[in-house]
């Protein structure tokens, strides 16, 4: 049958190759084709393709990249799966197979939509290719349908590859951008897809009886408070009495059995979640491989009530398509969008982030939660200076369109989680953009990271809980006044009489935790044997039901005023949180010190912090939050240790850092994923499955080395005074 098929081959002159698999009959006696059907059955260790003059061809040996490592397939079921949709590739299944010249193979839709934009280049091993695939007008492949040949040639449960001759490249240095960015699109993005059976969102109040008995209902927020001591001495005054405020979130519905499974679509809020690739001439290679690699994660956790679109740009932005559900035909066709995705041009950051701003404010539905992702490896080209490099501009929150910068009138709440890729981008305006917006800040210092990055946001984005929370301090005693209130990057707002103030916090992830600091001044009082201080209240939406929850009675702080007062031992609930705000303040300061130059003063400042937290009763109880802090500042002293280190690592590692503790939020920075060097603050629970997931579902088996554990702000046995 082999040498009918080439001579057919050879007599109409046709640049094809197809497997033909063999009948019963071959199958039953070994024969050459035998042969040539076990190679070809291995889409990835095959390494030949019939030529037109019926040679086998020679087998071209791919590029050893510094990350290739992860990006082989070690397990035989992968070699059966094709890398761009991610779907088991099998004759007979009714889709053509494509095999290219580097052995590596697809199903042919997949690679037929990769290559119309231009891109000749292997998805998996970077090979350039000499032939590329193209649609046939006389079948239908994309349908699974095959194609109608003049002769009696096989056409089910065969590998198809239809070839055309790639033209030798021509250089053309005045059109650096591919023709992805050329075409047309709409000047208003309405176009996205529908949400079916979402229920409206309603300004609803519910009781907080009437949310636990909800069954709908994923729990109410936990409310502690803890004062700095439990008495004070009825003569006497404190100034600066810290009392502590601790939150955390509820569970998911799906974890309330205390199951650790990933959480399930319908026990979740869906997301509109938009990401801003950079594809300029630095991401080429082993960079853009990963970044596909990890947007097929992205997409494969995506359930079919998200919605995702996709920004690339390089010297200009396009929308690769509309905010689309994540149905299987959706994530298909974002998969071939994102692989189809070609290295090239300068950076326009401002541009993308109008563009995919744009995409959630023209929206006709709403899912209740929404989030755009920046990834970008290089410095703003375009606005942030001139693409000459001349005149420069510092006002890094012009990038940032008005309408969702988060203090802003519009009332659009769309946070920007950054994302700075390797050792050249712009970290100052990285971080400067997740903090307008809200978001946070993750240094991928290691390539083979950023599927991890990618995940531990996600884990976060999939599990929010908790939306709009609004936590309203206010003063019992007649003679009491706030005198500050410590919240990060959270925006508080205090009366002018001091006797009452609020924190927005905004969104929370399940069992993700928040710890504020309020001062005030407790005053003589000899009236009475206890003395209440303050009253928390908690108003906040569940993005389930769409109701707004109100804990009118969320925690009351009160203090023992006695006559004599002993040896009194301050509450390691409270020392621990002002370590932490001690630390991260610190960390400010040092970072203003390296940026004007003074790098032996920033080391300084760094090492006394860390020489004070170890004196703390909480740092010599062996509280894991005091450890990972004193950790994490040494590593900031060894990169601030010279200039170049500072410029190359430091900078980024500090601002994630801030970013970080300012949001008590985690973040991706140097090794964070890897909890054998720093333990992990912030990280909830539902992160922890999703990068998990990430480090054992890729090709291949996972790393024994990178398992995660996260720090509690508070132990178990904890309890309020």
């Amino acid at each position: 049958m082999g040498s009918k098929w080439r001579k057919a081959k050879l007599a109409l002159g046709l640049n094809t190759c197809l497997y033909v698999p063999q009948t019963a009959e071959e199958s039953s006696s070994p024969s050459p084709n035998r042969v040539v059907a076990s190679r070809h059955s291995d889409a990835v260790s095959s390494s030949s393709l019939l030529s037109p003059t019926g040679v086998v061809s020679e087998r071209r040996p791919t590029t050893p990249t510094p990350s290739s490592s992860g990006l082989k397939t070690g397990t035989k079921s992968s070699k059966r799966t094709c890398a761009i949709c991610l779907t088991t590739m099998k004759p007979g299944h009714g889709h053509a197979i494509f095999t290219a010249e580097c052995s590596h193979s697809f199903h042919f839709h997949c690679i037929t939509s990769n290559v119309k934009h231009g891109n000749q280049i292997c998805p998996v091993c970077r090979a350039k290719w000499k032939e590329v695939p193209f649609q046939n007008p006389a079948s239908d492949l994309s349908r699974g349908i095959p194609r109608i040949n003049p002769v009696n040639w096989p056409q089910d449960d065969a590998w198809m590859t239809v070839l055309r001759q790639i033209p030798p490249p021509r250089v053309d240095v005045s059109r650096p951008i591919t023709s992805l960015f050329h075409t047309p699109e709409s000047a208003i993005f309405d176009d996205d897809e529908s949400l079916d059976n979402q229920p409206d969102i309603s300004m609803n109040k519910a009781s907080v009886e009437d949310q636990t008995s909800n069954n709908n209902c994923i729990g109410i927020i936990e409310v502690k408070t803890y004062p700095e001591v439990p008495a004070v001495k009825r003569s006497s005054s404190h100034d600066n009495f810290s009392v502590l405020i601790h939150l955390k979130a509820p569970l998911t519905s799906a974890r309330q059995n205390g199951s650790r499974i990933l959480v399930s679509q319908n026990s979740r809020a869906s997301v509109d979640l938009v990401t801003i690739l950079d594809v300029s001439g630095s991401m080429a290679g082993t960079k853009l491989a990963l970044l596909k690699r990890a947007m097929g994660f992205v997409v494969q956790n995506l359930g079919p009530s998200d919605r995702l679109s996709v920004i690339a740009f390089s010297s200009t932005a396009r929308r690769l398509f509309p905010l689309r559900r994540m149905t299987d035909t959706g994530r298909q066709q974002a998969l071939q969008a994102v692989n189809s995705l070609v290295s090239n041009g300068g950076t326009n950051i401002a541009e993308a982030l109008r563009k995919g701003t744009k995409v959630l404010v023209d929206r006709n539905s709403k899912n209740a939660v929404c989030s755009i992702i920046l990834l970008s490896d290089g410095q703003d080209t375009y606005t942030v200076s001139s693409p000459s490099g001349i005149h420069p501009r510092t006002d890094n929150q012009s990038l940032l369109p008005i309408s969702i910068r988060r203090n802003n009138a519009a009332g659009l709440h769309i946070p920007v989680h950054t994302f700075g890729f390797g050792a050249d981008h712009d970290a100052a305006l990285m971080h400067s953009i997740s903090e307008v917006s809200g978001g946070t800040f993750s240094f991928i210092e290691a390539e083979n990271v950023i599927q991890d990055a990618f995940a531990q946001c996600i884990g976060g984005l999939l599990s929010v809980v908790v939306q709009e929370l609004n936590v309203t301090i206010e003063c019992v005693h007649q003679s009491l006044q706030l005198g500050s209130i410590k919240a990060g990057s959270y925006k508080t707002s205090m009366m002018t009489d001091a006797r009452m103030g609020s924190i927005d916090v905004g969104d929370l992830y399940a069992e993700e935790e928040r710890d504020f600091l309020v001062t005030m001044n407790i005053p003589v009082d000899e009236s009475s044997n206890v003395m209440s201080l303050v009253k928390v209240r908690c108003l906040y939406r569940d993005p389930i039901t769409k109701e707004m929850v109100n804990l009118n009675e969320a925690g009351e702080v009160t203090i023992k005023r006695p006559e004599v007062v002993g040896q009194l031992l301050v509450s390691m609930e409270v020392d621990r949180q002002r370590n932490r705000l001690h630390a991260a303040e610190t960390m400010a300061e040092a970072r203003v010190a390296a940026e004007n130059g003074d790098l032996a003063g920033a080391v300084s400042l760094l090492e006394s912090c860390r020489r004070v937290l170890s004196e703390t009763p909480s740092a010599q109880a062996g509280d894991r939050l005091c450890v990972a802090l004193s950790a994490e500042l040494k590593e900031m002293q060894e990169r601030m240790g010279n200039r170049r280190a500072y410029e190359e690592t430091g900078r980024a590692y500090v601002l994630s850092g801030l970013s970080s503790h300012s949001w008590q939020r985690a973040t991706a920075r140097g090794d964070s994923t890897d909890s054998t060097s720093l333990l992990q603050s912030y990280q909830t629970p539902s992160m922890v499955d999703m990068v998990t997931r990430s480090q054992t579902i890729l090709l291949g088996n996972p790393s024994p080395r990178r398992t995660l554990s996260t720090v509690k702000s508070f132990p178990a046995k904890a309890r309020p005074h």
